[in-house]
């Protein structure tokens, strides 16, 4: 299975025995809207909700960050999500949250996962079959399993800020990027991670949703002043739209690509870290 699948793929390939579809939308508080709710009211047959706002540490104070593998392994399970199943993710959320969930099932041990090309709403758009309510599902075990090697720390990143090892790409706006804009959390300075580079999320994506891919996609990177052969890691506000950047880098090519988990939310209320404002 590729990582970016088609819509025409997954409607031929709905209610094989090994496929699980998986609605990963999430929103912010702000948003004012609730992606349980909206699951339940229509979703793709067959495909199960995952709860990404509740999917995380609940015993760290910074937003969004990694839940245990046992806590993961067990949700999956719960999910009838498996080791060997073959995972289609999609979402309707603005910030294409099927990619944290996708960096976060290749991390946690799950090998053949796919993200949905333009997400629900393209399926919507093309008038194919919705379902509605919850989808019955038996648990299947999941093994508990962690590699850390997409994943960066607080004191990873301070040491990389120092020897540039690494290249750093922003996924957030080019506002909050250069400090224009302040942060929205309180105690949290506005700007960067002096030495990264900033690529808006959004910028990886066509007009009518679905990803850019190849030649185009790679330009996207280029134009933002990344080299693809060399290592990246992405950042953003809480390490949600880190994810779009992680997973487009993967698709464009690269081979090392690792997320900041804490992002700019750990970062930039830290005191003892240094803060970069303006362009970079």
């Amino acid at each position: 299975m590729d990582m970016l699948v088609s819509t025409e793929w997954l409607a031929a390939e709905l209610g094989a025995s090994d496929l699980r579809v998986v609605d990963a939308t999430y929103f912010l508080p702000t948003d004012g809207r609730n992606a349980a709710t909206e699951y339940e009211a229509a979703h793709i047959p067959g495909a199960v909700h995952m709860d990404l706002e509740n999917l995380v540490d609940s015993s760290s104070d910074l937003p969004n960050m990694l839940p245990t593998p046992e806590k993961f392994a067990s949700r999956m399970q719960s999910l009838g999500l498996g080791d060997g199943s073959r995972i289609v993710l999609y979402d309707d959320s603005p910030y294409r949250t099927a990619a944290r969930a996708w960096w976060m099932l290749r991390l946690f041990g799950a090998h053949d996962v796919a993200i949905l090309d333009g997400g629900l709403a393209k399926w919507k758009a093309e008038g194919r079959e919705l379902a509605a309510g919850k989808e019955p599902h038996r648990h299947r075990h999941y093994t508990v399993w962690k590699d850390d090697a997409t994943l960066r720390t607080l004191d990873q990143m301070k040491a990389n800020a120092e020897s540039g090892a690494e290249q750093v790409l922003d996924a957030r706006s080019s506002a909050r990027f250069t400090g224009e804009e302040a942060d929205p959390r309180p105690k949290t300075h506005a700007g960067h991670i002096p030495g990264s580079k900033n690529l808006p999320y959004g910028n990886l994506f066509n007009a009518d949703g679905s990803w850019k891919q190849g030649d185009a996609l790679k330009q996207a990177f280029a134009d933002a002043g990344i080299d693809l052969g060399r290592p990246l890691v992405t950042t953003c506000g809480s390490g949600i739209t880190a994810a779009v950047l992680l997973f487009g880098a993967t698709l464009a090519g690269a081979d090392k690509v690792a997320l900041y988990d804490g992002s700019w939310s750990e970062w930039g209320s830290d005191p003892s870290t240094k803060k970069a404002m303006g362009a970079a």
